[in-house]
């Protein structure tokens, strides 16, 4: 049987079964019942308070959708298309436990403020929770940092041996791009943080509502401030999907680093067997399947955020039904992204350094030919005469098969008269490293005050979610 669609007075004929599956969403938006539900009831909470509707009747409707809650988390509410959405199931479901009253709860809002609403709440938890998994996965990182803090690897530029790097400083790089997105989010989250309903379908009510009063009862600490701008606008959904993608973005160079290490070429790492899988064929195979995966799940959310943007470009106000359309796109953000953080986080824990590997692969490459320039540089030597003077010498050792740490003083002099014996000191990986004593550096005192800040960092993220999270709790709960 069909069900009764709440705006069917206008219409003459009942909709076509190929126009339910078209336009459905429950089979999607259902995941936001608790907000619905909890929304739901701060408003009719304030319908109340108002002297909109009696007293008694806001009880009535409050008892009944709490009860509809125990019903959908029990699996025993039906949830068919043709209820087109969670918010029409719920408000059937109610009037069919409670008589016409039900029918009341809509009273002062539409649809329009109502789903903006669901969605607000959605995402305000969407992005505490996703603050919590970067948390997780910075943790994992500085806890990998301080584990192997005196390992020294080859940086890279142009995946060509560079200059040599401390691994804590290389971990601590993707530290810093987490942090980046630690606090878009939290930006972001202050906008998220509005109250939208009251705006009703596009120009608000004229029912006497307190939409303050519902704010507090939900823990916003504000209001939307327009009503076509409420319940047309999807910029929190953008700036989510925004910075969900720069998230993927960095987990997914992370993971081709990880992958790239752990190979037989590169012999870094080791992941955990518990993260790794077979081949179906090859018995000796263990494969890098996890962060292959979230670098494969990275183009998901690259294009959820060219979906949204796409999908807003040329809509005008206010409310059009593209925006159903939204919610795919956003809901995938949010899971992928989590999910990517999640699994992340429970890897790093399992990666073993091979720190006799990367000790010998500091000394390929002439690591240290930078260095011996600032040598040159340090005694008078312009950079750019210091810059040739090292790429000869780097060509000698080239024809000659030799390091720059293996050439005699007497080689080194051949090149310039400012080469003294203690040139021999600063040839080393270690001094090398350890020269780089400015913040931001890679060298051992900074790296370890870096650490100290990273755990301030930490700490302030954590202070962040707490304070929220407090703030969301009201009195419904």
């Amino acid at each position: 049987m069909a069900a009764k669609k709440p705006w069917g007075g206008r219409f003459a004929k009942a909709t076509e079964r190929v126009v339910e599956e078209f336009t459905e969403s429950i089979s999607f938006d259902h995941v936001l019942y608790a907000y619905d539900i909890q929304g739901s009831i701060a408003h009719c909470r304030m319908l109340a308070r108002q002297k909109i509707i009696p007293a008694a009747e806001s009880r009535k409707i409050i008892k009944g959708l709490q009860q509809i809650k125990r019903e959908i988390e029990a699996g025993t509410l039906e949830l068919g298309m043709e209820f087109e959405d969670i918010h029409m199931r719920i408000e059937a479901r109610l009037i069919e436990k409670i008589g016409p009253v039900g029918g009341k709860l809509h009273t002062a809002r539409s649809r329009n403020d109502q789903v903006a609403l669901d969605v607000t709440l959605y995402l305000r938890d969407a992005v505490l929770d996703t603050l919590a998994c970067i948390d997780a996965v910075q943790s994992g990182l500085l806890a990998l940092a301080e584990k192997y803090k005196d390992v020294i690897l080859p940086g890279f530029t142009h995946l060509q041996h560079a200059q040599p790097v401390l691994f804590a400083h290389h971990m601590m790089a993707y530290f810093e791009m987490l942090k980046r997105d630690r606090e878009r989010m939290e930006s972001c989250y202050s906008r998220v943080n509005r109250m939208p309903l009251g705006a009703s379908a596009l120009a608000g009510t004229p029912y006497p509502i307190d939409r303050e009063y519902v704010a507090g009862l939900l823990g916003f600490p504000e209001v939307t401030a327009n009503s076509m701008d409420t319940v047309g606008d999807r910029d929190t959904l953008l700036e989510f999907c925004s910075s969900a993608a720069l998230i993927m973005m960095h987990l997914s160079r992370l993971c081709e680093e990880l992958i790239v290490w752990s190979s037989s070429e590169f012999n870094f790492i080791e992941i955990g067997d518990a993260f790794c899988t077979g081949s179906s064929i090859m018995p000796q195979k263990k494969n890098p399947d996890v962060p292959e995966l979230i670098r494969g799940k990275t183009g998901r959310v690259y294009g959820n955020l060219m979906s949204l943007l796409t999908l807003m470009k040329s809509l005008p106000l206010a409310y059009n039904r593209d925006l159903q359309e939204d919610k795919i796109a956003l809901f995938d953000s949010v899971e992928t992204t989590r999910s990517c953080l999640r699994v992340l986080a429970a890897m790093l824990p399992e990666v073993q350094v091979r720190a006799d590997s990367m000790s010998a692969a500091v000394q390929e490459g002439f690591l240290t030919a930078t260095d011996l320039a600032d040598y040159l540089a340090a005694r008078g030597v312009p950079f750019r005469d210091a810059h040739e003077i090292v790429g000869r010498v780097v060509s000698y050792c080239v024809k000659q098969d030799k390091k720059l740490e293996d050439l005699t003083l007497e080689e080194l002099q051949q090149y310039s008269p400012v080469i003294k014996k203690d040139v021999l000191k600063c040839l080393t990986v270690a001094a090398s490293v350890n020269s780089r004593t400015c913040t931001g550096g890679t060298g051992g005192q900074a790296v370890r005050k870096a650490l100290r800040r990273a755990h301030a960092v930490l700490k302030k993220g954590r202070v962040f979610i707490a304070r929220e999270e407090s703030r969301k709790k009201t009195s419904m709960e």
